[in-house]
């Protein structure tokens, strides 16, 4: 099925968001600075003005409490931190920082002004030691009033979680202008969101075991936000979620865990040093999560198999073996499945390759599959990521799925024709599509639908598609529920494009193309196989009956 959506209107936030990156930007341009160096400490001040609204803002509720009187409790960081506010001393402020001379004073610049302030914030809250950027000396000072003016055209009353999504905003600018680099921290918030409504977080344990800037864990806390804010699962919320990370660069999780900061979470993210997913276990993993959500690095090879010998077999980090390949892709997908409790959910984007990987790699694919906690398959099409261009696979796992009806079943779901063209190089899905994607799968599930996400456009294509009272049906083109026995045929594939097919009309996708054409090869070498055992049966009779 295809649906391209229009390029979206520009709201407030956008148009805020894109003033600001363009002002930060041409500042950069003209600083001689590249992204990796400008990128972590504008991010920085992005933090420190959110921290200093939601400051200034607590400090206006206490000062009242004491009816304009001066009280102890406001300048006592504990009335801060009891309210989930950060406390910031007055030299962290970010209006004075605004107000400090360009040629600096007192024997001291706006850059060490701006890195005094860092290190304090972090002295009077602990959870964020050692995680704000303190390089603010490397720019000149010009350029450090020039964004201290530019941010602090950012409303301190905005709404909502604007100040999150500005952050988010030029974490993925950030992503395209760091090109290759870009895409090892950040994930389009299109594909997290997908992630997340099928999953559904509401509560419980949250592992990303590769989780770059974190991403995954501020999707989650916004779906349980707005499911609550939507009257749906009133007694959820995002403080009912534990957030567990592992992040191998530690600049990467130090941009985590601001993140975090700017959405009011906090969370036990391991990141730096010698910690590494394929040998080190910080969180004991094994069944002890809810949910995992993950984007891991692709096709990576030179794994040391002989340091994960260990966490080798039933009841560990990798159940089902070692691939004989040097490519790591099944070592992840098996981290993913064991992090799972027996009613755990995951998902994650995964190389198209491994759908149909052969040799050792297929043997541990059907023991996932003969496992029944292979759950949905999503392709998705090219342009997708800011920093590459290939087409990629949404996996989903449910471990409790092999105690429901549908355990003798997954669905594949073809997204590949679905998408917003944002530009000539890059797409999206629209809140709609996701929306419209989402309530597939919960069809499939036999679930209510839920449209808090997605709303009237969503609605109206599943009405479109599925009928005014929708009911899960197979839409070629689009989604196809496949028995096991129908997957053992396909020798044991986890390619949408194998199932799904094309509607009538429409051109088959070059990823389709090649998942038919290695269908039809597979089968020919079958073919080709059995007729050279029956010739060598009709030789051995022939000699027989000549013999004789």
């Amino acid at each position: 099925m295809r649906w391209i959506a229009p390029p979206e209107k520009d709201t407030a936030t956008a148009n805020l968001e894109k003033r600001l990156w363009n002002a930060a930007d041409e500042l950069r341009a003209n600083s001689g600075l590249t992204a990796a160096q400008y990128s972590q400490p504008v991010l920085g001040l992005i933090f420190l003005r959110f921290a200093d609204a939601k400051f200034a803002a607590r400090r206006a509720e206490l000062e009242k409490g004491v009816a304009g009187r001066r009280g102890p409790r406001v300048d006592d960081p504990g009335s801060y931190h009891a309210a989930g506010v950060l406390f910031l001393p007055e030299e962290a402020r970010f209006l004075d920082l605004l107000e400090f001379p360009e040629g600096g004073k007192k024997n001291k610049t706006l850059g060490q002004a701006l890195d005094d302030a860092m290190r304090a914030i972090e002295r009077e809250n602990p959870q964020l030691s050692g995680v704000l950027p303190k390089t603010y000396q490397v720019f000149n000072a010009r350029l450090l009033k020039e964004l201290l003016k530019t941010f602090s055209t950012i409303p301190a009353d905005i709404e909502g979680d604007s100040f999150g999504k500005i952050y988010e905003y030029f974490l993925a600018e950030f992503a395209m202008a760091e090109g290759s680099g870009g895409g090892e921290f950040y994930t389009p918030t299109a594909i997290v969101r997908l992630m997340v409504e099928v999953l559904e977080p509401y509560r419980g344990r949250v592992l990303d075991p590769a989780c770059g800037s974190g991403g995954m864990f501020v999707q989650s806390a916004r779906f349980v936000s707005e499911h609550r804010a939507n009257g749906q699962k009133k007694n959820a919320g995002a403080n009912e979620l534990s957030i567990h990370g592992v992040e191998k660069v530690d600049d990467t999780g130090r941009l985590c865990r601001l993140n975090l900061a700017v959405h009011g979470l906090e969370g036990d993210i391991r990141h730096g040093g010698e910690v590494n997913s394929y040998y080190d276990d910080p969180h004991n993993l094994v069944g002890r999560f809810d949910f995992v959500l993950a984007n891991p690095p692709f096709n990576v090879n030179n794994v040391d198999k002989e340091r994960i010998q260990d966490s080798v077999g039933v009841g560990r980090r990798f159940p089902f073996g070692v691939p004989k390949p040097d490519n790591a892709n099944y070592l992840w997908i098996q981290l993913f499945y064991s992090a799972l409790s027996p009613t755990g959910r995951a998902g994650f984007v995964m190389a198209n390759s491994a759908s149909d990987a052969r040799s050792s790699e297929f043997e541990l694919r059907k023991q996932l599959i003969e496992g029944r906690v292979v759950d949905v398959m999503v392709s998705v099409g090219p342009n997708m990521f800011y920093t590459v261009t290939l087409p990629c696979t949404l996996w989903f796992l449910d471990r409790a799925k092999a105690r429901s009806k549908r355990k003798d079943e997954v669905l594949f779901l073809d997204a590949s024709r679905v998408f917003r063209q944002i530009d000539r190089a890059h797409r999206d899905w629209t809140r709609g599509q996701i929306g419209f994607l989402a309530n597939i799968v919960r069809l499939y599930r036999g679930e209510n639908l839920d449209l808090t996400f997605g709303g009237e456009e969503a609605t109206a294509r599943l009405h479109e598609v599925f009928g005014t009272k929708p009911k899960y049906a197979d839409v070629l083109g689009l989604c196809k529920i496949a028995k096991l026995s129908e997957i053992a045929a396909q020798t044991y594939s986890l390619n949408p494009g194998r199932y799904v097919g094309a509607a009538p009309g429409e051109e088959v996708s070059d990823e389709d193309f090649k998942a038919q054409f290695e269908a039809l090869n597979e089968e020919l070498e079958k073919l080709t196989a059995d007729a050279r055992k029956l010739e060598k049966t009709i030789a051995k009779n022939a000699s027989e009956i000549l013999g004789a």
